[in-house]
């Protein structure tokens, strides 16, 4: 993966195609970014308002300059648990993913950011010693849709880590004089367990495509 969004586009596509050139040579596949996420991953932070969705009129190029094997592109995802402003309704640009599907038929499609930050977890934290106030995140219906369309693969790392802390804390909370991490490691491993299941089957669709 190299994510060479926060470029301007040329620079962008050298520094992506740079990666593709070396890793090919190696046998490794290469997942570009066109488009930029707001939202905060890592050391990389881009603030509300600094996003930008992917241009459809640019993802022909991009791929076919610089070689990449996937396309990570910019509908309304976001990084991180804070997506949607309380109040607002999710939107995610399905017009936009339309335009990438037309012009790239059959190419592997990503989306960054889609956590649905699901509330019983985010409950989960709060009532035992959290503090997530408005966390939102995208509905699992319009990932199930995105899913059906060009998109083959879902970021949803923040979901998997909420399902692990609100077990952890929760059992904490119910246990206070346990100490051992192999206690509360199981029931948080079963969580995020469960989690990728239920995602891989009810939202994804990918079950039994291995």
């Amino acid at each position: 993966m190299i994510d060479g969004s926060h470029h301007g586009y040329e620079e962008n596509v050298a520094l992506t195609k740079k990666v593709v050139e070396y890793a090919h040579d190696h046998g490794v596949t290469v997942e570009g970014e066109l488009g930029r996420l707001e939202g905060v991953e890592d050391d990389v932070k881009v603030a509300i308002g600094d996003g930008s969705y992917t241009d459809p009129d640019q993802v022909l190029d991009f791929v076919t300059r610089t070689g990449v094997d996937s396309l990570a592109i910019a509908i309304g995802t976001s990084h991180g648990a804070y997506k949607f402003k309380p109040g607002t309704k999710p939107q995610l640009r399905f017009d936009i993913l339309e335009e990438v599907q037309k012009r790239l038929p059959g190419f592997p499609i990503v989306l960054h950011g889609a956590s649905s930050v699901i509330p019983e977890y985010v409950k989960m934290i709060n009532e035992n010693g959290g503090k997530m106030p408005d966390a939102i995140g995208i509905p699992e219906d319009m990932l199930r849709k995105a899913a059906s369309m060009a998109v083959c693969k879902i970021n949803i790392d923040s979901d998997l880590r909420l399902a692990m802390t609100g077990t952890i804390r929760k059992y904490f909370n119910e246990n206070p004089s346990h100490f051992d991490p192999r206690q509360y490691l199981k029931p948080a491993r079963d969580s995020i367990r469960e989690m990728v299941r239920h995602k891989l089957i009810n939202v994804l669709g990918s079950n039994n495509k291995a």
